[in-house]
């Protein structure tokens, strides 16, 4: 038995999110399909995390089990030829048979990113969330300040998050502005459903002047979803990257 790790790359605009539905297009069913026409046999595609319908991944990561005697080159050209246009495996690595993307994670790093303009964009409109204000980055980056370090999200979650615990790290928040790009990074040892995205909302809502920046302690305190701000939309969140402490056995390219 063998456990392989999959770095994979996709375009969340087509899909019902990561995890397997049976009548939606899903980034998992896809791997699974590919992986079936490849190897022959079935195999079950654990991810590090869920993201929603419309949300992308730069390096989102999977591993499965499989006896296939396989070798790695033919994991990430194979599954590839196999997969659509908007998936792709980016790097594979044969891992410890106990390695678990999920579980052995350490921590995450999202990526939101907004345009602001006074028009909507065209060729990013996937990829971004159009705000017409003009935003106070300083005042958002106080807000979002007050985010670093351990707390109860639970304020920061959607009704749907069936997560046994809310206490949650953030280790960085980094807002940032080039030309009419807002990018809002954030990097923790793991996420509420939604967290992300209503931090977004949160923080968009401090730098319109419609909240104070001081308000997000208040909110960490409250633990009510209801005073929080708005949910994201989708299209402008991805997974940046996923952090392991366990080495890989053999890695390619």
């Amino acid at each position: 038995m063998r456990n392989i790790r999959l770095t994979v790359e996709y375009e969340g605009t087509g899909f019902s999110g990561y995890q397997f539905q049976p009548e939606d297009p899903t980034v998992q069913g896809e791997l699974e399909r590919a992986l079936v026409e490849l190897t022959g046999a079935p195999h079950r595609v654990q991810a590090s995390g869920r993201t929603d319908a419309g949300v992308h991944a730069l390096a989102q990561v999977v591993n499965f089990h499989t006896e296939s005697d396989l070798p790695l080159k033919a994991f990430l050209h194979g599954v590839n030829a196999f997969l659509p246009e908007a998936i792709r495996v980016k790097s594979v690595a044969e891992m410890p048979l106990d390695f678990d993307s999920r579980r052995s994670a350490v921590r995450k790093t999202y990526l939101y990113r907004i345009y602001a303009d006074h028009a909507p964009p065209v060729l990013m409109r996937a990829f971004t969330w159009w705000i017409y204000n003009n935003l106070d980055i300083e005042e958002m980056r106080r807000g979002a300040s007050h985010l670093v370090g351990i707390h109860d999200f639970a304020g920061f979650r959607s009704a749907g998050c069936d997560s046994l615990t809310t206490i949650r790290e953030i280790t960085a928040v980094r807002v940032s502005r080039e030309g009419n790009l807002i990018s809002i990074e954030v990097t923790g040892s793991g996420f509420l459903r939604n967290m992300v995205r209503i931090i977004v909302g949160t923080l968009v809502e401090i730098g319109q002047g419609r909240r104070k920046a001081e308000s997000v302690s208040e909110l960490l305190k409250d633990c009510d979803r209801g005073k929080a701000g708005i949910t994201a939309p989708p299209q402008g969140l991805l997974l940046k990257e996923v952090f392991y402490g366990d080495e890989p056995l053999e890695v390619y390219p």
